[in-house]
């Protein structure tokens, strides 16, 4: 399980330290996409195999299904680590999350994010602000 909030600098290469404490849930391989909220989103290889066959299910004739799988299958990387612990983020996707230097690599359950600085403090403001609310409404999905 994927968990905490850290951050690190992306350097000019586009370089990313992936925190110690989920590089083993990883593994050697793992893929990072296009996430929702201007952010990335970064899967184990089984979690992007349960998530892959989720998407074949979206029916085809469907507007909004091309254009979802469309969107996240074609900037997605398979990124692989260096001795240092980092990954190499495409610039595509350096630009969809606005990664420019302090980024911040979130764990959540099985996946994580990477957010630039900027909007994760955003965010995290607005969903502070409105936590109990949020947390009343999730009542309906037996939280």
């Amino acid at each position: 399980m994927l968990l905490g909030e850290y951050k690190h600098s992306i350097d000019t290469k586009g370089r990313l330290i992936i925190p110690a404490k989920f590089r083993e849930d990883l593994g050697e391989r793992f893929i990072v996409t296009r996430g929702l909220d201007g952010c990335l989103f970064g899967y184990p290889m089984e979690e992007w195999t349960a998530l892959k066959e989720k998407l074949k299910q979206l029916p085809l004739a469907k507007k909004e299904s091309r254009a979802f799988t469309r969107f996240f299958y074609s900037a997605a990387t398979e990124c692989e680590l260096d001795k240092q612990g980092r990954i190499n983020i495409p610039q595509p996707l350096r630009t969809h999350a606005g990664l420019e230097k302090n980024c911040y690599v979130i764990g959540v359950s099985d996946r994580f994010e990477i957010w630039s600085e900027e909007r994760w403090d955003e965010f995290s403001q607005e969903a502070g602000e409105t936590f109990d609310e949020i947390a009343e409404n999730m009542i309906d999905f037996g939280f």
